[in-house]
């Protein structure tokens, strides 16, 4: 069962696009959010502490990216960044730093949390991941590994309400730890499985794809997003390769099939009933809770 938590933001200089703390109610960690631009006169004590810091970057192709590491003082982990940056020791360019601390962290600590979130991260496949070495065999305590998974929770909470959905997968695949319904889509060669989000609809690794576009009932700029998916690492030999997000069930029964369609009509529980049903199911219980 799903607790509610309490979490509080204070914007150290009164503006949500420069320095912020966020904590959570009966936790001993702490994120920092600070822009690149701000690190060199930042001195904040509680960031010369051991922890782990994302490193959120964008290429010139618009592609997200993150730098995830450890260190036994943070703050000078990121001066060390900009000067390698300036040396043309590192090539990527990163724009915010998200710094994670707490009370008594060890160098095993930090490594492994440093480990466990870039697992996190490449398993959630929204973000190409820049690290690429952690410490693997960290040798902890049973009592100190459970701590640290507990830590690596809070975090993955937190630098979501940041706004950085790094490490959130973008579908919950184990059905029994997920109230999302699965839907289905049967068409000719093209069977698929997916799942409505809170982002969109999320079609699952797995899933056929029909060869053939329709330009004149997808329309140029459809088609053209459709031939860039179908040309990308995401399809293989109409196969996808990964878990796929769309922005609604249609874009994605559009994309499967290579026409126009409904998506809510399309898409199909695995008793039959449709997305659409259950859309009007949901309202119906909603109005009939709000009288």
């Amino acid at each position: 069962m799903a607790y509610g938590k309490a979490i509080e933001l204070f914007l150290v200089n009164g503006s949500a696009d420069s320095l912020i703390i966020a904590e959570l109610s009966n936790w001993n960690g702490k994120a920092v959010k600070i822009p690149r631009i701000e690190v060199a006169n930042c001195s904040r004590d509680d960031l010369k502490t051991p922890g782990i810091y994302f490193l959120f970057c964008k290429s010139e192709d618009e592609q997200d990216s993150v730098y995830i590491g450890e260190a036994e003082n943070c703050y000078e982990r990121l001066l060390q960044h900009l000067r390698d940056y300036q040396s043309d020791k590192e090539k990527y360019y990163w724009n915010t730093a998200i710094i994670f601390t707490g009370r008594d962290l060890t160098k095993a600590h930090i490594r492994y949390l440093e480990n466990k979130c870039v697992e996190l991260a490449r398993g959630a496949g929204r973000y190409d991941i820049l690290t690429k070495n952690t410490y693997k065999n960290t040798v902890m305590k049973e009592s100190q590994i459970a701590a640290m998974d507990e830590f690596a929770d809070n975090i993955q909470i937190l630098i979501n309400v940041l706004g950085y959905k790094v490490l959130e997968p973008i579908a919950r695949r184990e059905v029994a730890d997920s109230k999302e319904v699965r839907f289905y889509l049967s068409v000719g060669a093209v069977e698929a499985g997916g799942v409505e989000t809170p982002e969109g609809f999320v079609v699952f690794k797995g899933a056929a794809v029909n060869e053939k576009t329709s330009i004149k009932a997808m329309g140029e700029k459809a088609a053209k997003r459709r031939d860039e998916l179908l040309q990308s690492d995401k399809v293989q030999d109409l196969v996808l390769m990964e878990d796929v997000l769309f922005s609604s069930s249609s874009a994605a029964a559009q994309f499967l099939l290579g026409y126009n369609v409904s998506g809510p009509a399309t898409w199909k529980d695995v008793n039959g009933k449709s997305l659409k049903d259950y859309s009007l199911m949901q309202n119906t219980v909603s109005e009939n809770n709000g009288n």
